[in-house]
């Protein structure tokens, strides 16, 4: 993206790495599939029985794509261009931590549907448990990082013009950890556990209370109104995925090392703190200094706790033997 698209003319190189990032992969997957499975026509077909789960995933789909485009289009009907690539600028920063958190969830499913089937019900909490607490772990401190330094952040990124874009960014910020862990309690829990419907109505609730919001907010607040829509849109979908696993995560949030987390946040906030007053000439350099100063100290703070999942990834690095790492991750 930044080699080729350079300007406004550049629309069809946007348009053709948008769609080779999304989808060229799965044509690799096509004919690689062919090593691994055998196609060929197997005869009786019952595709009844696929047909609701595939609406049913179907619809949440579209549930997903109204409300998460939803803001957008309000805006443009209720404001003008100008009020929404401002909004569209904070949007790409969150879109970005998002993918980053969510991309977990893709490499579990697998393992948790296969525990899941197996009735191994203590591999499966665990391994969720181990999912909570790396969305944690990562989502929060980005939370931290991204509203603090939500000014040079847009400044480099989208150029000294976005600077409107700064408090819609700020107000966005958490919902990367609601995304987080809603991806956990949605796609890695209810959808193996074959209650996809509930996450659908999750979803549904998520789209309502954003049109809701936003037709109130909008009009008043613009760019900001639609972030607060979509941070209680999120908030919302989190929290009633949550209320169907309450009987679950009792025992699955008595697992999660709370403290380490607490004190590595406090450690790197501190850390930020004393870099508040820092201003480099260049913001490249700023956002440099900042970043790797507030990371690594978190992650320097987790070690020294011996957090299980970076003293894990540590001893998996430095091959050390399992018991020096903390709590392994299966």
């Amino acid at each position: 993206m930044f080699l080729l698209v350079r300007n406004s003319g550049d629309v069809l190189w946007y348009g053709l790495v948008t769609v080779v990032s999304s989808f060229g992969s799965a044509i690799f997957n096509f004919f690689r599939l062919r090593k691994l499975v055998d196609l060929h026509p197997c005869r009786p077909w019952n595709f009844r029985q696929h047909l609701y789960p595939i609406f049913t995933f179907f619809f949440m789909s579209v549930a997903t794509t109204v409300y998460t485009n939803l803001d957008t289009v309000m805006l443009g009907v209720m404001k003008n261009n100008e009020v929404v690539g401002y909004y569209n600028a904070a949007i790409k920063i969150k879109t970005i931590l998002v993918t980053l958190v969510t991309s977990l969830g893709t490499v579990l499913l697998p393992r948790l549907s296969y525990y899941y089937e197996q009735g191994r019900e203590t591999e499966f909490l665990s391994l969720v448990s181990k999912a909570f607490s790396f969305v944690l772990l990562f989502s929060v401190p980005c939370c931290i990082y991204f509203s603090v330094c939500a000014q040079p952040v847009v400044e480099f990124l989208s150029g000294p013009g976005y600077l409107p874009a700064v408090t819609p960014m700020i107000i966005l910020m958490p919902t990367i950890l609601f995304i987080g862990l809603s991806n956990i309690t949605g796609i890695q829990v209810l959808v193996p556990t074959g209650r996809e419907v509930l996450v659908l109505r999750s979803v549904i609730l998520g789209a309502i209370v954003d049109f809701l919001l936003n037709l109130v907010l909008i009009s008043q607040f613009g760019a900001s109104g639609a972030a607060i829509g979509t941070l209680c849109a999120e908030f919302s979908v989190t929290a009633l995925q949550f209320w169907y696993l309450r009987g679950m995560l009792k025992s699955i949030v008595t697992s999660i090392e709370f403290k380490e987390l607490f004190i590595s946040v406090a450690v790197c906030s501190f850390v930020l703190w004393l870099l508040t007053g820092v201003h480099l000439q260049s913001l490249f350099w700023q956002l440099a200094v900042t970043a790797v100063s507030f990371f690594g100290s978190c992650g320097l703070t987790l070690l020294a706790c011996r957090e299980s999942i970076v003293m894990n990834a540590v001893g998996k690095v430095l091959k050390l033997p399992a018991g020096n790492r903390g709590d392994p991750i299966d």
